[in-house]
């Protein structure tokens, strides 16, 4: 076809294409929406929303870290829910009598427990310049202490009265830094109560997501994974509350009851955190133990010594074999992965999320990978 004809056809479609106002003129040709102008624009926009949506991402971070802490806590309690179903209790009384334990638990926590740890606290850091003191009855810190002044610089900066104002920032900073706590705390609860509550609503309207053809298989996946996060949270909390009791119990009987609870609930807040945190809980216990006498100190390095071999090699193993498939070196990986990005809660999670991604790994794109 000649240019000249096509350009015929197009004055003739043109002609007889309506126009609304003949006053206006013909309607140009439709702009090229392939134009170097045109795409630069929507390239600019889309730019600038990327941006706009990361800018709303990295404000509500805080709320997104503890919806997935929630949702964690849920899958972690959703077990006893599931043991109490198969005892004959339907799903929503199973789910009132967890949130009641869990009610009573915190109560017992704070009406209990928390005013025997805070006094622990104030007394140990009231004692702490006389061990610093102590300290320098060591002729090796004291040789040391002569050529570099640590303890003194250390118990000025304790005693001075600026040691609070400076970790917090004042009186108001400790006042927001504790509401803020208290706030995150309590939000995190609720949510937890709503995820468990509506679990099941949630799991169902997720997996519908998925196209009809696969939602089966995804469901059972992500069952799979739901049971081993879990496996994961129950177990770890099992894992904990064994280092605190075993921890009590030392205390009380090497003389360290005066600080045995608060100390205690450190051993098993520290233990929680991967690969770190016994040995920290253990430090903290050691070092306080000096206060008491060295054969104290020595004794309480001799139990952790041990309780950590144990712990590593004969509880772990058998607590998390059931719920967490994944080798050692990975699950270091993992902890070091996550505690970069979110610092304690990323080390929590990064575990059970690697053996998710493991396990989906394995059963799709492996599986996938044997049928070609």
């Amino acid at each position: 076809m000649s240019e000249a004809a096509a350009s015929g056809d197009t004055e003739a479609a043109l002609s007889e294409a309506p126009a609304d106002d003949p006053a206006l003129g013909r309607p140009g040709r439709p702009f090229d929406r392939k134009a170097p102008y045109v795409m630069g624009l929507l390239g600019g926009l889309g730019l600038l929303t990327a941006f706009a949506v990361g800018q709303v991402l990295v404000t509500i971070s805080g709320v997104i870290v503890e919806i997935v802490v929630a949702l964690f806590i849920a899958a972690g309690l959703d077990p006893v829910v599931r043991f109490l179903e198969r005892r004959g209790l339907r799903r929503s009384g199973a789910v009132v009598v967890v949130i009641v334990l869990v009610l009573a638990v915190i109560a017992l926590f704070v009406f209990a427990l928390a005013p025997v740890i805070a006094d622990q606290v104030t007394a140990i850091g009231k004692n702490a310049p006389d061990w610093l003191h102590q300290l320098q009855n060591n002729r090796r810190i004291r040789d040391l202490d002569d050529q570099y002044h640590f303890i003194a610089k250390l118990q000025d900066f304790v005693t001075g009265g600026n040691f609070v104002g400076e970790v917090f920032g004042g009186v108001l900073g400790v006042g927001l830094a504790v509401l803020g706590a208290l706030l995150n705390a309590f939000v995190i609860t609720v949510m937890t109560l709503y995820f468990l509550a509506s679990f099941e609503t949630i799991k169902s309207a997720l997996y519908h997501l998925a196209p009809a053809s696969r939602r089966e298989r995804v469901g059972k996946l992500g069952d799979r994974i739901i049971e081993g996060i879990g496996g994961y949270v129950s177990g770890a909390f099992v894992i904990a509350l064994c280092a605190g009791v075993s921890s009590l119990i030392l205390l009380m009987v090497i003389g360290m009851s005066k600080y045995a609870v608060a100390l205690a609930f450190v051993v098993m807040v520290t233990d929680v955190i991967p690969m770190i945190g016994a040995t920290i809980g253990a430090v903290i216990v050691t070092a306080i133990c000096f206060s008491n006498s060295v054969q104290t100190a020595i004794i309480a390095a001799i139990f952790y010594i041990a309780y950590q071999q144990f712990e590593n090699y004969v509880l772990y193993p058998r607590v998390m074999s059931r719920s967490v498939e994944i080798p050692g070196v990975l699950t270091v990986i993992a902890a070091l992965v996550g505690a970069s990005l979110l610092g304690v809660v990323g080390a929590l999670l990064a575990i059970p999320t690697a053996a998710a991604i493991l396990m989906l790994i394995r059963e799709v794109f492996v599986r996938a990978q044997d049928e070609r």
